[in-house]
């Protein structure tokens, strides 16, 4: 290998330097991967590299003092495709990458390029920031033919322009997070809030100004204190390992503020640190998590193992892709050209073992060490491909499927990608929950008077069982949700028709035309109070079907509160006020009693086992009284016959009966509850209703009534079982049923 080393001549901009002959290096081990800090047999500290480089000729760590002077060291050892070294007196906080030598033929798929520092997959830390410049990239990005430019190499160094690893001590071990430490909320008990950790906290008034936008903002009693009122049970962190700003972002002097472009793994986002970058976010992280358990509150990470930040093969050069481009990265027929199932420009090799297991420890390492509780998969379709179809017996699949630690953790895919067949709702196995769009489009269309097929409403609001009913799933493996951080906002989604992305620099071309909103009357901000006064009724109406319906509801950080991104339906460049959350709105007499009703939905749900059932319902007569466990009525008060399911109607009702619930309780006695009428009337002129008679019920009690701002107002307001009721016009009701 150190022939190699010695026949190609390496960028050297005056800082660079050879192993000074006072440390040797000794072969230390393949395994972990990654640089860990460790004391070798004979006492001397040091940091064991560790990286797999699968056909590359040679290997150099290269570490950097705070000057950014580097010295390089060849790793010798090669076993099983793993190329490693134990240098004595690197300790923690040491910045440092890799340099990897191999054959420059993007023809064959091959683009080692000594000259670019690359970052270690396995780093546990980065400092610094991602820039952009034309020494990041291995081709040379402006070569005159561009059609070729790919295939030209460029040996200026990129060291100067890249964040290096930081070498962390491994002060945490799973120890740390045993389990009594950890909320472990049932599924069906379990209220998500997707929320940025930086968009969360960094206007927040209560929150020191140094915290704000970081992780130990979110650990801040504020923060937490507003979850905990809510009452949800779990956040979903957008994504937070490193990430990378795309060029085409940086040239119009925006960011990636939602960050899926990752290119550390293992990392916390370096951004969101505030007590520094040196290894310090690590802890910081650990006691953000620490902080959210103790509160009852599980943390759940968004992760992007689908593609990386390189893009396709005109990106720049980073990390994977000068490691091994071939090993790493889905290749075309034409190996030159990338594979992409994602729209990011590249796809991870997921079925090449070292991939694989890239992907697992990274899991694991932030279950085991991080103290995370689950993951939520973006674009699971992409990782569940086995050679070009998605196939649910992948290697992935089956890998988690009996791995004892990733096993035990919640598991969300977005079961969809970009590619031909990618779109997979309701076909990921019995271990997996999934973000259920089909859930969105029905409530959204229902809402904004274009009704579906009320089959179809009726199959979301009771559990989606025509999607999840097979193999041993329940209820629970739909995440309903109306609004994500990928689209317009609960507000904006009643406020316009049209999204409104200029601020993002692309013409108006990017994001989706397929909202399925209604803006009520006008296009935007109006000082109509009428229509001001509709929109709020309608966001009532969103937020209380979703808060009813059967599965596990996601709620969207800042919807509670009213929050706008003025008709921005694709804020993912938005680090600014535009995708913070604006605070402002929490003690705003417009929109509190919408955070009122919010929490006393979730307490509703917390306390009634027939609102978060963890059986599918039957439809078949249950118990003494031979009452279904859930019936459908008419606005007449009849049940609905086939002909009814088949109507597009404006409106209908669901009764949820408690008194024979499929599950017993830890004394293994049966479970009861109070039973429920929901009434959804999604038109726009007040409705007669007839409330469903004996033997259903006797009597009714109104507990929430969508139609008035001050829910305080609502409860108490009895009627009498076969009553013919005035619903108001756009409005739903939740009556308890008495017997």
């Amino acid at each position: 290998m150190s022939s190699a080393l010695e026949q190609e001549a390496l960028p050297d901009d005056g800082r660079a330097r050879t192993a000074p002959d006072t440390v040797t290096v000794r072969p230390g081990s393949p395994q972990p991967l990654g640089a860990r800090f460790r004391s070798g047999p004979d006492g001397v500290a040091g940091t064991n590299f560790a990286l797999w480089a699968a056909g590359a000729e040679a290997v150099e760590v290269c570490l950097f003092d705070d000057a950014g002077a580097e010295t390089r060291y060849a790793l010798t050892e090669l076993t099983h495709e793993i190329w490693h070294g134990f240098v004595p007196g690197v300790r923690p906080g040491t910045r440092y990458g890799y340099r990897v030598h191999g054959r420059w033929d993007p023809w064959t798929g091959a683009r080692w390029n000594p000259a670019k520092l690359l970052l270690d997959p396995y780093a546990r830390a980065v400092d610094g920031d991602f820039r952009l410049p034309p020494e990041v990239y291995g081709h040379v990005r402006d070569w005159p033919e561009q059609h070729i430019a790919d295939t030209v190499r460029d040996d200026r160094d990129s060291a100067p322009h890249v964040p290096k690893g930081v070498v962390v001590h491994d002060d945490a071990s799973g120890d740390e997070w045993e389990d009594d430490r950890r909320p472990k909320t049932p599924w069906a008990d379990s209220v998500i809030y997707e929320l940025h950790v930086r968009g969360f906290t960094k206007l927040h008034p209560d929150i020191p100004e140094h915290l704000r936008g970081t992780y130990a903002g979110l650990a801040h009693p504020a923060a937490i204190g507003h979850l905990t009122r809510l009452g949800v049970t779990a956040v979903e962190l957008l994504p937070v390992h490193q990430f990378a700003h795309e060029d085409h972002l940086l040239r119009r002097g925006l960011r990636n503020y939602w960050g899926y472009n990752s290119i550390g793994y293992f990392a916390p986002h370096a951004a969101y640190a505030a007590s520094g970058t040196r290894g310090q976010q690590v802890g910081e992280f650990r006691r953000m998590v620490r902080a959210l358990h103790d509160a009852g509150i599980e943390v759940i990470l968004d992760v992007v193992y689908n593609h990386t930040a390189e893009a396709n093969e005109m990106g720049p050069m980073l990390s994977l892709r000068g490691i091994d481009n071939r090993g790493y990265y889905r290749l075309q027929q034409d190996p030159r050209r990338y594979a992409d199932y994602t729209g990011c420009g590249n796809t991870l090799h997921v079925v090449q073992p070292h991939v694989l297991r890239l992907i697992t420890d990274s899991l694991r390492y932030w279950v085991t060490e991080m103290g995370v509780d689950g993951f939520r998969f973006d674009l699971a379709a992409a990782l569940a491909r086995s050679m070009h179809d998605v196939d649910m017996l992948s290697p992935f699949l089956a890998v988690i499927a009996q791995d004892p630690v990733l096993r035990r953790v919640k598991l969300i895919a977005e079961p969809w990608d970009v590619g031909m067949g990618g779109y997979q709702v309701g076909a990921f196995p019995p271990l997996w929950t999934e973000w259920n769009d089909r859930y969105r489009d029905a409530v959204r269309d229902f809402w904004r008077g274009a009704y579906p097929d009320v089959r179809d409403l009726g199959y979301r609001l009771s559990g989606s069982s025509d999607l999840y009913a097979w193999g041993g799933r329940r209820p629970q493996a739909s995440v309903n949700f109306i609004t994500a951080h990928d689209g317009f906002t609960l507000r904006d989604l009643v406020s316009y028709e049209h999204k409104h992305n200029e601020a993002n620099g692309e013409a108006n071309r990017d994001g989706t035309d397929d909202n399925r909103s209604w803006n009520c009357g006008a296009e935007g901000e109006t000082d109509d109070p009428d229509i001001k006064a509709l929109r709020r009724r309608q966001l009532r109406n969103l937020l209380t079907t979703l808060l009813l319906s059967t599965g596990v509801p996601m709620l969207v950080a800042g919807d509670e509160l009213g929050r706008t991104q003025h008709g921005n339906n694709n804020g993912y460049c938005q680090d600014n006020e535009l995708g913070w959350l604006d605070w402002s709105l929490a003690d705003d007499p417009e929109w509190r009693p919408l955070t009122e009703l919010v929490a006393r939905l979730i307490t509703l749900r917390r306390a009634h086992p027939v609102l978060r059932r963890r059986a599918f319902f039957s439809g078949r007569p249950q118990g003494p009284d031979g009452l279904r466990d859930l019936a459908w009525f008419t606005p007449a008060g009849t049940e609905m016959t086939d002909a009814d399911w088949y109507a597009h109607a404006a409106g209908l009702s669901m009764f949820l009966s408690g008194t024979d619930i499929p599950q017993r309780d830890e004394r293994g006695l049966p479970v009861t509850d109070d039973s429920f009428l929901v009434v959804l009337h999604a038109g726009e002129a007040p409705g007669r209703f007839t409330l469903p008679d004996a033997p259903w019920a006797r009597t009714y009690e109104l507990l929430v009534d969508t139609a008035r701002e001050d829910q305080e107002a609502a409860p108490g307001t009895a009627y009498a079982a076969g009553a013919e009721v005035e619903m108001p016009g756009r409005a739903v009701w939740l009556l308890r049923a008495g017997r």
